[in-house]
């Protein structure tokens, strides 16, 4: 999988995921992807701040996220 495909699956996973953190408010972006390991987003809006966020991280995205990119072993949020 090239970095293009890769980010591209990404994308999909936030678009997926995204729905549910806009109903409460929040967004999510990607930052980058580092050694096509490492996915690091930026949590917006409601999602700043919520003490549910490190769970939701965790558990909603990052689950999504290898689900369309298997390699990734680990989703950072990156504090604005």
């Amino acid at each position: 999988m090239t970095i293009e495909e890769l980010r591209l699956n990404v994308e999909k996973a936030l678009d997926e995921i995204r729905p549910f953190l806009q109903s409460d408010g929040g967004d999510i972006s990607l930052l980058s992807i580092e050694d096509n390991k490492v996915v690091k987003v930026q949590l917006e809006g409601a999602c700043v701040g919520c003490s549910v966020n490190q769970m939701t991280l965790k558990s909603g995205v990052e689950m999504t996220i290898k689900k369309y990119a298997p390699q990734i072993e680990q989703v950072i949020n990156v504090e604005a």
